[in-house]
């Protein structure tokens, strides 16, 4: 006798089940995605802020070393590079009197830009166009909470700002113009917010968007501050 089985119907989706399941994928995929992509954000975040912090130790060992004056605050004739960079097309300068103090070119590119990159292969005429960072030619170290000097991505009024000197008052309109630096948690929006490194007199280095950017310039202690936009 042969075992009877059972007839069973298999049971297939239907088209729309289908669909269903594809449509909620897509929405997983599109919501996760872009965490994923920002995730390694975080190495490159701690790569710029060192970068920052060395600039501004470089900084301090330098105008420790020559009466509490930076390169571009102290005359050619006194070893200084004022005269050569207060137009701010040639601020890259500076940079080059601090070589030793700054031992290696690459933490002058920010790893997330790359219009600057490759950095450059020493302390020369090469730094030109492969930096990422200003410089306050007004910074000064008796004001502790002066720029010093951070991402250079900046836009006046929505408009991008060129290489040379940039004068910005402390009402001025000023922007990140770029996605350098994004916050990640807000990515799966499609809303990211814009934010930048500013690193400070006093060696410190903040992370901070455009009200934070404002907020930085009322309290320089000047009117007006002169940044090389490399």
């Amino acid at each position: 006798m042969k075992p009877r089985i059972p007839r069973q119907k298999t049971a297939a989706m239907t088209l729309v089940e289908v669909l269903v399941v594809v449509v909620v994928l897509a929405v997983l995929v599109a919501f996760f995605l872009p965490a994923l992509r920002y995730g390694n954000g975080s190495v490159r975040k701690i790569n710029c802020v060192n970068n920052l912090k060395q600039i501004g130790l470089a900084f301090r060992i330098w105008e420790g070393d020559n009466g509490g004056k930076y390169p571009m605050q102290l005359s050619v004739t006194n070893g200084g590079m004022m005269e050569l960079t207060a137009d701010g097309k040639n601020a890259w300068l500076n940079l080059v009197m601090m070589s030793n103090e700054l031992s290696t070119p690459k933490i002058l590119v920010c790893p997330q830009d790359k219009e600057h990159q490759p950095p450059a292969a020493n302390f020369s005429s090469q730094l030109a166009g492969h930096v990422s960072y200003f410089i306050n030619l007004d910074a000064n170290d008796a004001y502790p909470q002066m720029l010093l000097s951070g991402d250079d991505n900046f836009a006046i009024g929505g408009v991008p700002v060129k290489s040379g000197l940039l004068e910005v008052s402390t009402n001025a309109p000023i922007t990140w113009t770029s996605v350098r630096h994004e916050d990640s948690e807000m990515a799966h929006l499609w809303i990211p917010t814009k934010y930048g490194y500013i690193g400070l007199v006093d060696g410190s280095v903040s992370s901070v968007d455009n009200s934070g950017l404002k907020n930085l310039l009322q309290q320089t202690g000047i009117a007006t501050n002169h940044l090389a936009i490399p």
